[in-house]
């Protein structure tokens, strides 16, 4: 076994992987930066920690192989290079390794630009699509599980508790998900509460694809705002106060005044609490966002979706889709620029309001 610095979880010595550090921690696994010895390159290798796990956990981590292995072709998914089991009997996935970091890691402090944000929700949809279609529920989406490459390209990663559809797009209900949320704002399955969709947190919970495009929207507001949805500025913020205004439908007036009001309009769309009122699927919030990239004069950040089934409805004949410049990463930071008018999140007052 590898030595790391005290205080962590010791990396394990994998044939063909040189270890480097430590990247992250999770409740069930760790994440280690390793060097592969063939093709050279740097990758992520995510080790699930085993003792004390029941089989179905174990087993759930194999299936997160087979559910990325499905989409992870596409250019806003992360790669998963290969899986097997170490010789201490721990299972773990070699992934791409995405420089940039998490964007959960500074989007309260460094709200996004405008432009910014609407090329990352159009790549985004992309990818929530190329899931759907091929049957998969992410269940997770959140600002914590978009990374950044080295070219600044942002990829969606941690289908650890993602679900495979039996009837897809019908809903899928999930009996593990009735724990409670506890003070760090997960539930005992790890799905994220400032993100979660009302009907996450049902008495019979159900999951599916409209909750994964409720959670977008809750991620694009939040890059936006610095805050979820739910939060409310120098508010009462605890679980218990976010899990009641998701189940009441409340969504924290955002004040910023260089959002339009065509994104407004999306976001409402995005996060109602009506199901049937939201997108019908990605790739159509994928296209609002690009109407909405039409109207402020931007470049249209391309949609990428699978072909050949279920397409999406096509955007008009006349649009010339350019493409997409990357996300661009300051000197020295793993972080955006916020916008250059500095105008970012401006703090709320305590009152709540209903409008996104």
């Amino acid at each position: 076994m590898s030595h790391v610095p005290p205080g962590t979880a010791v990396a394990p010595e994998i044939p063909g992987y040189t270890y480097v550090r430590p990247i992250g921690h999770g409740g069930f696994s760790d994440v280690y930066l390793y060097e592969q010895e063939m093709p050279r390159r740097e990758v992520a290798i995510k080790v699930l920690r085993t003792e004390d796990l029941s089989d179905a956990t174990r087993e759930q981590f194999a299936a997160e192989a087979n559910l990325m292995a499905r989409v992870s072709n596409h250019p806003n998914i992360a790669a998963i290079y290969a899986a097997d089991v170490d010789d201490d009997g721990q299972p773990y996935l070699v992934m791409e390794y995405c420089s940039g970091g998490s964007l959960g890691a500074f989007y309260r402090h460094y709200p996004m630009s405008v432009k910014d944000v609407l090329s990352l929700g159009v790549r985004l949809s992309g990818a929530l699509e190329a899931a759907h279609r091929a049957g998969i529920v992410h269940r997770d989406v959140k600002p914590a599980n978009i990374l950044l490459t080295e070219y600044g390209v942002p990829v969606l990663s941690d289908f650890g508790i993602s679900t495979i559809a039996e009837d897809f797009p019908e809903s899928t209900r999930h009996p593990s998900l009735q724990g409670t949320a506890t003070g760090s704002g997960d539930t005992s399955v790890g799905m994220s509460l400032p993100w979660a969709a009302p009907e996450t947190l049902w008495d019979d919970p159900v999951s599916d694809a409209r909750s994964d495009r409720y959670s977008l929207a809750a991620t694009l507001y939040s890059l936006l705002a610095g805050h979820s949805p739910h939060e409310v500025p120098g508010g009462p913020n605890t679980a218990s106060h976010l899990t009641g205004r998701i189940r009441s439908g409340f969504v924290a007036a955002m004040r910023r005044p260089d959002v339009p009001a065509s994104l407004h309009e999306v976001l409402r769309r995005g996060l109602a609490h009506d199901r049937s009122a939201r997108y019908e699927s990605a790739a159509e919030m994928g296209q609002a966002l690009q109407a909405v990239q039409r109207e402020l004069g931007f470049e249209v950040t391309p949609l990428v979706v699978p072909r050949g089934a279920a397409p999406a409805r096509p955007p008009a004949p006349t649009v010339r889709v350019h493409q997409a410049e990357p996300i661009q990463l300051p000197a020295g930071h793993a972080t955006l620029v916020p916008p250059e008018d500095g105008q970012g999140a401006a703090a709320a007052p305590a009152g709540e309001s209903a409008a996104a």
